[in-house]
C-alpha cells in the first residue's frame, strides 16, 4: 500500500530518533510539527462547507455595511464628488443639501440671530421678519371696543380673598398639576394628553391666538404699559407644530451652509429655537413681545424702555421672563428678553422676585 506524505514524514523522524541519539531532540521537534500541520490540514479538508458558509456570511456583512465607512465618502472613493454634493438629508417636510465637510471651530460659533438666516425665504409668516404681523394694543382695542378685560385670578389668590387678612401672610402653595405651571423644555416635551383651548383676539390685521385663559391678563399688561408710556406689541403668540418645525429647520439649514454637520447644526440651533414638540408656543402660554420703537428679537430689547418695563412689571400680570440671562446652562436656551411665559400671578411673583427660571422654581417648590 502506498504511504501518504504524512506517514513518510512521521516514519522519517521516528527512525532519526532511534538511530541518532544526538539528533533525537530535532527528531521530536520535527515529529511534533508534522503532526500539527497534519491536524490543521485535516481540519480544513473536512470543514470545507463550514468555512465556505462563514466566508459567504462575512462577505455579505462587509458589502452591506461598507457604504457607512468614511473612506467611501471621499471624492476619490466609491462616491464621486458630484454625488456627494447632490446628497441630501430629509428633515421634516424639506430636504437639506449636505455641505462639504470643513474643519469647524464649533466652540467659537456664534448663535445666529434670527435676522441672519432669513435670506432666501419668502414666507411672510416668519415671526422675526420685518413684514410679519405685529399686534399693537391700539389695533386690538379698536376691534374689541366693547370688551371689558378682567384679570384671571389664581385659585390660591381667590381663596385668600375669602379668608382673614392674617392668613394672607401665608406663602401660596403650588400644584405640579396646575396648567399654568406645566414645564415644557427639551427634557420635558409637551405631554401627549395635554389639552387646552385656543382663544382668539380680534385685531385689525386678523385674529391672534393663544391659550384663552391668559388673554385678559395679557391685554391688561399691555394696557398698563401703555398708561406708563410704553407701547407693547405681540409678534409671536401660538404656533402649531408644523410652524415650529419650519422655524427650527430653517436655522439648521443656515448653520449647515456654514460648513457644519447636521448634528452640529441641530445642537447649536436648539439654543436659539426650541426643538419642535418642546416649545411653549405650541401650548399657547408663551408670547414674544416687542415695542413700537424696537422691532427686533435680540438681546438689545432688554435695554429698551419696553424691555425694562416688562422685566419690572410682568409678574403683576402672571408672566415671567422665561429665559433669563445667566440661566442658559439650566434652560439650554440663550437669553431672550422678549420671550414671556404665563405662569399665574402667585408663581410669577416668586420667580421674578427670587431671580429663578421655571426649571429652578420646579426644583424648589414642586
Amino acid at each position: 500500500m502506498k504511504r501518504s506524505f504524512y506517514e513518510k514524514t512521521k516514519s522519517f523522524f521516528i527512525n532519526m530518533g532511534k538511530h541518532y541519539k544526538l539528533l533525537r531532540v530535532l527528531a521530536i521537534i520535527g515529529l511534533a510539527f508534522s503532526m500539527l500541520f497534519h491536524r490543521i490540514y485535516l481540519y480544513f479538508k473536512t470543514g470545507t462547507k463550514r468555512f465556505a458558509s462563514t466566508a459567504f456570511i462575512l462577505l455579505c456583512f462587509m458589502v452591506g455595511n461598507s457604504f457607512a465607512y468614511p473612506v467611501f465618502q471621499e471624492e476619490n472613493g466609491f462616491i464621486s464628488g458630484e454625488e456627494k454634493e447632490a446628497e441630501v438629508v430629509a428633515v421634516a417636510d424639506s430636504q437639506i443639501a449636505l455641505a462639504d465637510e470643513q474643519q469647524v471651530e464649533y466652540e467659537n460659533i456664534k448663535v445666529l440671530d434670527d435676522e441672519d438666516v432669513v435670506d432666501g425665504y419668502s414666507d411672510s409668516q416668519f415671526h422675526d421678519m420685518e413684514n410679519v404681523d405685529k399686534y399693537f394694543l391700539d389695533e386690538i382695542l379698536e376691534e374689541n371696543a366693547d370688551t371689558n378685560f378682567q384679570p384671571l385670578k389664581d385659585s390660591e389668590q381667590a381663596e385668600m380673598e375669602s379668608i382673614p387678612e392674617m392668613a394672607m401672610a401665608q406663602k401660596p402653595q403650588f400644584d405640579a398639576g396646575d396648567w399654568k405651571l406645566v414645564l415644557i423644555n427639551k427634557q420635558h416635551p409637551i405631554p401627549e394628553d395635554y389639552s387646552f383651548s385656543l382663544g382668539m383676539i380680534k385685531t385689525i390685521k386678523g385674529d391672534m391666538e393663544c391659550d384663552e385663559r391668559i388673554i385678559d391678563d395679557l391685554l391688561l399688561m399691555m394696557q398698563a404699559a401703555s398708561e406708563d408710556g410704553v407701547t407693547l406689541a405681540i409678534c409671536s403668540p401660538y404656533r402649531d407644530l408644523s410652524y415650529q418645525e419650519y422655524l427650527f429647520n430653517r436655522k439648521v439649514r443656515a448653520y449647515m451652509k456654514k460648513g457644519m454637520s447636521y448634528m452640529e447644526a441641530y445642537s447649536i440651533s436648539s439654543q436659539a429655537v426650541t426643538v419642535p414638540g418642546a416649545s411653549e408656543h405650541q401650548i399657547g402660554l408663551a408670547i414674544d413681545i416687542i415695542s413700537d420703537t424696537y422691532l427686533t428679537l435680540d438681546e438689545g430689547f432688554a435695554e429698551t424702555s419696553a424691555g425694562i418695563w416688562l422685566s419690572q412689571h410682568c409678574a403683576e400680570y402672571g408672566f415671567i421672563l422665561r429665559y433669563p440671562k445667566g440661566k442658559e446652562a439650566i434652560t439650554s436656551i440663550e437669553f431672550e428678553p422678549w420671550h414671556f411665559r404665563y405662569v399665574g400671578r402667585d408663581a410669577a411673583e416668586v420667580i421674578m422676585k427670587e431671580g429663578l427660571c421655571l426649571e429652578e422654581f420646579w426644583d424648589k417648590y414642586l
